[in-house]
């Protein structure tokens, strides 16, 4: 099957979603199909409001037009809402073809808090840009019940997985230990243990502030980068920020951390937090949609994770979840299954257009 996948999101864009398609392309690709991608490269870019590092094309409506007219593909995926998204979505409701779409990203909480347009807003306008797909794709159960209160129709749910054989618990708990040889490039030996872990994007939906201004033993840990990331070390010295590593490198700091805390309340699903868990490393969250869906309703350690509206409740009681524990949740989110069930969910570009337009 030829797929064409149209993304705003791609690589050298570093977050969930690019992960996440770059996971898909290489399943689809393995089990023969053609993916033809249509991403930012090659077009003239502007920066995205509130993320001025992501580039974002601009007016590349004819470009991307000749482009799905010139491929000819058996099935249409939209993965984002940006330039490129619309783009692909307008050709197609010119052309009568069918496309699937995705919600990836709450953005109306992200507009909401970065540029102060209320929630309503944001959730109408995106609700009429996948109105017209044949599907739409949502990683969670959780978000799939939070779009249909919002009035979204023609949702699926489709889960993400984790690269089970790059994220490993390479790393001993015990070679993290002070005196002992630390796993390189992991954790630094000599801080104070427990070491607390935190892995994203420092931006505005993250919530990180919950994390931080916990009082905990030991040290605190953030890699990543983002809009916030001036300010938020300004105001938390004490916290170890460690930036961005090649994701080869991030299995070593996983495993050798004692636990994951995810303070997010709007995520639509937290990748980072099955790749903690594929490490070993327990995960400590808010029990909300997402963190319930990677860990699942059970509080009780089981599937690797505490869920507690109380998070500093959470990260201590996480240190007791048998690390062997984590890493079996994460066996059941192969990306195997992932991929089957994306290309089960697509559907034939001449199906003609959905009932609903805009």
């Amino acid at each position: 099957m030829k797929i064409a996948l149209i993304t705003d999101a791609w690589r050298p864009q570093v977050n969930g979603v690019v992960t996440t398609l770059v996971e898909l392309v290489r399943g689809l690709e393995a089990r023969g199909h053609e993916v033809a991608l249509i991403e930012p490269s090659g077009f003239r870019g502007f920066p995205c409001p509130g993320y001025r590092e992501l580039q974002l094309a601009w007016r590349p409506g004819a470009a991307v037009a000749a482009r799905l007219d010139a491929l000819d593909a058996d099935a249409i995926h939209i993965a984002t809402e940006g330039p490129l998204g619309s783009a692909a979505r307008r050709h197609c409701l010119r052309r009568g073809w069918a496309f699937t779409t995705a919600f990836h990203t709450r953005f109306p909480e992200i507009l909401a808090k970065a540029l102060h347009i209320p929630e309503a807003w944001g959730y109408a306008w995106f609700r009429r840009f996948h109105a017209p797909a044949h599907r739409v794709m949502v990683p969670s159960q959780g978000m799939l019940g939070i779009l249909q209160r919002h009035g979204f129709g023609r949702l699926s749910a489709w889960s993400h997985g984790v690269d089970l054989s790059l994220f490993t618990p390479s790393a001993e708990p015990s070679a993290a230990l002070p005196g002992a040889q630390a796993p390189e490039p992991g954790i630094d030996a000599n801080l104070p243990r427990p070491h607390f872990l935190h892995v994203g994007r420092l931006s505005y939906e993250k919530n990180l502030e919950a994390f931080l201004d916990l009082d905990l033993p030991g040290s605190k840990l953030v890699y990543g980068t983002g809009p916030l990331e001036a300010s938020l070390k300004a105001r938390y010295p004490q916290v170890h920020w460690r930036g961005v590593l090649p994701r080869a490198e991030l299995p070593a700091v996983y495993a050798s951390a004692d636990a994951f805390v995810f303070p997010g309340r709007s995520e639509t699903f937290g990748l980072v937090m099955l790749e903690a868990l594929a490490c070993g490393t327990p995960v400590a969250a808010y029990p909300v949609p997402g963190p319930l869906d990677v860990i699942g309703e059970l509080h009780d350690g089981r599937h690797g994770g505490i869920l507690h509206p109380d998070l500093r409740e959470a990260a201590l009681r996480v240190l007791q979840v048998p690390r062997e524990q984590a890493r079996a949740r994460a066996l059941q989110f192969d990306w195997g299954p992932v991929c089957e069930q994306f290309i089960g969910l697509l559907v034939p570009r001449r199906g003609g257009p959905a009932e609903a337009a805009g």
